[in-house]
């Protein structure tokens, strides 16, 4: 387990902020010990889940397949229903909705080895990400990967309320490989999968799914 490269900023400015408000509470309360101790092991645990919440675990797929489409976030699938895509295509899908809540790792990946055929980052609201109009009213981006064999999938990557930033490092034309990171959102969000109709559903509403780890679908 390592720290993500994402977080170097953010652990950087939160450390500053840790010690310098711990010597502020420390003239502050300094005679009272209990009070300064509480109020510094809340300020250390807080500084803790900062650090967590940019860990970035181990996750390799050894055997490639792209005729499965692996979960391209950790969290708990909140949406599996039929519905309309306007942006690149316009036809129905299979949107599967994944809600990352901050307690989850944040990194995003490609379920699928491809060509990224189409890129567009999008300016929005911060809706809660299991709002229903989340996925296209949010700050988002849309990614349309093209697999040689099994044609396109869509993901998005959509900011919440409390996710103010999203990463990505895609790019058009750019060749990626299934399992690859694709980027990073930072405090809490949700990634949308729309499949095409013929893929096999292999998860269920409520179930927790785990990056690079759980099968979402097979074609």
């Amino acid at each position: 387990m390592t720290i993500h490269k994402e977080g170097n900023k953010t652990i950087a400015l939160a450390a500053i902020v840790f010690v310098a408000t711990v010597i502020l509470f420390y003239f502050i309360f300094k005679n009272n010990s209990t009070i300064f101790y509480i109020l510094t092991s809340v300020l250390f645990l807080f500084f803790i889940f900062i650090v967590s919440f940019f860990r970035k675990p181990t996750r390799i797929i050894e055997d490639i397949n792209d005729g499965l489409i692996y979960a391209p976030a950790d969290g708990k699938v909140v949406v599996i229903e039929k519905t309309k895509i306007d942006e690149f295509l316009d036809e129905e899908r299979i949107q599967v909705s994944i809600f990352m809540s901050p307690l989850n790792v944040h990194i995003n990946w490609y379920p699928i080895s491809g060509i990224v055929r189409y890129f567009k980052h999008h300016c929005g609201n911060y809706l809660v990400a299991w709002h229903p109009k989340s996925s296209c009213e949010n700050e988002r981006t849309t990614i349309v990967l093209e697999n040689e064999k099994y044609g396109n999938i869509i993901l998005r990557q959509i900011a919440g309320a409390l996710a103010r930033r999203i990463v990505s490092y895609s790019q058009e034309n750019q060749k990626v490989t299934q399992g690859q990171e694709l980027g990073f959102i930072k405090f809490g969000s949700r990634v949308d999968l729309f499949l095409p109709l013929n893929v096999k559903i292999h998860a269920n509403i409520n179930q927790e799914v785990k990056g690079n780890k759980t099968v979402i679908a097979e074609f």
